[in-house]
């Protein structure tokens, strides 16, 4: 998944700004799975896309099937820099 802001969709914009207001956690797996305010996300494929592409992680060294605070990484912010302010 791209990295810049005209290439993500609004639902991957929606998820990285609950990451960065504190409202996101990972759980560690291969594919990690991310909810939001404490309700699974309904597009985990989007989840796992803005992980794989280094856009978020977890905080710390969760174990395995543990669940662990979301931030963004350098990235991730960058991707949301310059992002209108009704998107």
């Amino acid at each position: 998944m791209p990295a810049s802001p005209e290439a993500l969709s609004r639902r991957a914009i929606a998820m990285l700004k609950a990451v960065r207001e504190g409202r996101a956690e990972l759980r560690r797996s291969c594919e990690p799975d991310l909810r939001v305010d404490g309700l699974s996300c309904c597009d985990q494929n989007t989840a796992h896309h803005l992980a794989r592409a280094g856009l978020i992680r977890a905080v710390g060294t969760p174990a395995p099937g543990q669940w662990a605070s979301a931030e963004l990484t350098d990235a991730g912010h960058r991707a949301l820099t310059g992002l209108p302010a009704a998107a």
